[in-house]
């Protein structure tokens, strides 16, 4: 890729001017921000090669063009850019709603230009330039939801199809995803997933715009019930409730675009939470046992490192010591291996006690070797 152009330095843009120039110096990235101060950090980080002065001047002349700005602004942006863009050229975004983009950019671009909708499955709490990170979409999901050639307003959709899900085919798996958006994810270091767009955003419903929500309203009520509560409340409460702190910014265009399917959601949820409510209610311990045992199955079938839409890797538990350096002794004596960690989180710690490490791994000969170089260091190590 010669040049692309990036559209919005915030973390997510940023994190991917990093991530492309990390991997492809040799590109040309051109980037603009409403505001001038992100867009000369991410000069000053090396994100990009040059800033631009307006949206349209950085998208003239590139290949691919990442729309890196709120939901709501992607509309706006596309207009201004449409006249500059010439025929072949890709645009794709980073939205959480698929739907209403997709849409607008069906409706503003000329034919000659191809967009493929982009979702990348990984954030973090703080935004901005300041916190952006090449490796923030490390082997996360990044949805892309292309259309079907020909395909217009109301035409019949299919269910998301991941690559490696043994689905048959179907008229959504004849939809072309140019190489530039296949080139964008590996940049980024993650994999990507085909989705319908409208599918997406439903899903998107249920896992995450419903948690967000969920995560306010477990907060405010427990403001409610008194300080004493907030002093009492453990990890188990901070772990639910961790995603809380996230800015209104983009949240507040996130429910509004994709506001039918969160409600949908919603409805949904109340309906399950008034179920437990009556089985609390008449003591229906069966059904309290039930629906605990099915929770617990679905929730430990859900692959960790891929938010569920890819293959499982192979992961071991590592019980970790409470030591300075323990953790670098771990990744180091891999390291040596040839044994590279895909992905790593700290399951749980207590002060004087250790803890324990979910490392994965990209398959189960890899997780073995891997226990076998922990064991030989006196560590307890476990396949999951």
């Amino acid at each position: 890729m010669n040049r692309i152009a990036l559209i919005g330095t915030g973390l997510i843009g940023g994190s991917l001017g990093l991530a492309i120039r990390a991997r492809h110096p040799e590109t040309e990235v051109a980037c603009f921000d409403a505001s001038g101060d992100e867009a000369a950090l991410a000069l000053a980080r090396g994100a990009a090669t040059h800033i631009a002065p307006s949206a349209r001047e950085a998208a003239s002349g590139a290949e691919l063009v990442v729309l890196a700005v709120p939901t709501g602004a992607v509309a706006e942006v596309l207009r201004e850019i449409a006249p500059v863009l010439a025929p072949g050229t890709v645009v794709t975004d980073v939205a959480s709603v698929k739907g209403p983009v997709v849409r607008a950019a069906r409706e503003v671009l000329p034919p000659q230009v191809t967009f493929v909708g982009g979702h990348p499955m990984a954030g973090a709490e703080k935004g901005g330039m300041a916190h952006a990170d090449a490796l923030l979409f490390e082997n996360a999901v990044y949805v892309l939801t292309p259309e079907a050639p020909g395909e217009a307003e109301g035409a019949a959709q299919t269910q998301g199809v991941g690559y490696t899900l043994p689905i048959p085919p179907s008229p959504f798996d004849r939809c072309p995803i140019p190489p530039e958006a296949l080139w964008l994810v590996e940049a980024a270091g993650a994999r990507a997933v085909r989705m319908d767009a409208d599918r997406h955003d439903a899903v998107v419903a249920s896992v995450s715009h419903l948690p967000q929500l969920l995560a306010v309203a477990l907060v405010q009520h427990a403001a409610q019930t008194g300080d004493d509560a907030l002093a009492l409340a453990a990890g188990g409460f901070r772990d639910m409730t961790r995603i809380a702190s996230s800015p209104f910014g983009m949240w507040g265009d996130i429910l509004g675009a994709n506001r039918d399917a969160v409600l949908g959601a919603l409805d949904a949820f109340a309906r399950g939470l008034g179920d437990l409510r009556a089985a609390v209610s008449a003591g229906a311990t069966p059904d309290l046992r039930e629906a605990f045992g099915q929770a617990a199955g679905v929730r430990d079938a859900i692959p960790s490192h891929s938010k569920g839409f890819l293959a499982p890797l192979a992961e071991v538990t590592l019980w970790a010591e409470d030591r300075v350096g323990f953790l670098a002794g771990v990744t180091g004596a891999l390291s040596d291996a040839g044994l590279n960690i895909k992905d790593m989180e700290l399951l749980r710690v207590r002060e004087g006690a250790g803890g324990a490490f979910r490392l994965a791994f990209a398959d189960g000969a890899t997780a073995d070797a891997a226990i076998g170089v922990l064991r030989a260091r006196g560590l307890r190590a476990e396949r999951r």
